[in-house]
C-alpha cells in the first residue's frame, strides 16, 4: 500500500478531499502545470492551448496576411491583404476609386485629382453657382469686346459677324433703309434707283 498514493481524504465523517470523480488529464491541464489525477497521482499538464477556440468566427480571410491565429484548436494563417495607406483621385464628374478588399490603416485618402482641383476656382463657376464649396464669380461678361453694326442690304446675301480679334460678339446690327432715289428722265417721267 505504500506505493499507492492518497486521493480521498475523510476527518471526523467528513470528506475533505476527494479526487475519485475527477476526469482530467494530461492534455486537459497547461504545458508544465502539476496536478493531481483521479488516484491522487500527480502529473503534469501537456497541453498547449490556453483558450477553447472551438466558439472563433473568424476566417483566413479577415485575419492579416501571414498572421497566425486559432481556431476550433488548429493554428491558422491568415490571407487578407495589408493595403496599408491606400489612397486614389478621381479626375473625371463620374469618376470613382474602388476600395480592394483587406486591411487599411487609416491613413489613406481619395482626392480630386490636382489638375481638375485647379481648375475650381471662383472665377470658372457662374456667379451664384457652388461647385464643390466654391462659390462662382464669373458674371459671363469677362473678356468680352462688344460691338454695334450697321449695314446696308445689297443684292447679295450678307453675313454679319464682330470685327475679329477686336471684337468677339454683336451687341446690335442696325439696317439701313435701302436706297432709293427718284428722279425725272428725258421721257418726263420719273427715274426710280433703288440700291
Amino acid at each position: 500500500m505504500a506505493d499507492k498514493a492518497i486521493n480521498k481524504v475523510i476527518f471526523g465523517g467528513t470528506t475533505l478531499i476527494d479526487l475519485t470523480a475527477d476526469t482530467v488529464t494530461e492534455s486537459d491541464v497547461q504545458s508544465g502545470v502539476t496536478f493531481h489525477k483521479a488516484d491522487g497521482t500527480t502529473a503534469t499538464g501537456t497541453s498547449t492551448f490556453d483558450a477553447d477556440t472551438s466558439d472563433a468566427t473568424a476566417t483566413v480571410a479577415e485575419v492579416l496576411l501571414s498572421k497566425t491565429f486559432y481556431k476550433g484548436g488548429n493554428k491558422l494563417t491568415g490571407t487578407m491583404p495589408n493595403r496599408g495607406a491606400a489612397s486614389g483621385t478621381i479626375s473625371t464628374l463620374d469618376g470613382s476609386y474602388t476600395i480592394q478588399n483587406g486591411y487599411h490603416d487609416g491613413s489613406g485618402v481619395v482626392t480630386i485629382d490636382s489638375t481638375e482641383q485647379a481648375k475650381l476656382v471662383a472665377e470658372n463657376i457662374r456667379e451664384g453657382v457652388t461647385v464643390l464649396g466654391v462659390t462662382g464669380t464669373m458674371s459671363g461678361s469677362e473678356d468680352v469686346s462688344a460691338q454695334s453694326k450697321t449695314v446696308t442690304p445689297t443684292k447679295t446675301q450678307q453675313t454679319v459677324i464682330p470685327d475679329s480679334p477686336t471684337y468677339n460678339y454683336l451687341t446690335q446690327v442696325i439696317v439701313n433703309a435701302i436706297p432709293y432715289v427718284e428722279t425725272e428722265n428725258a421721257a418726263g417721267g420719273l427715274t426710280a434707283a433703288i440700291g
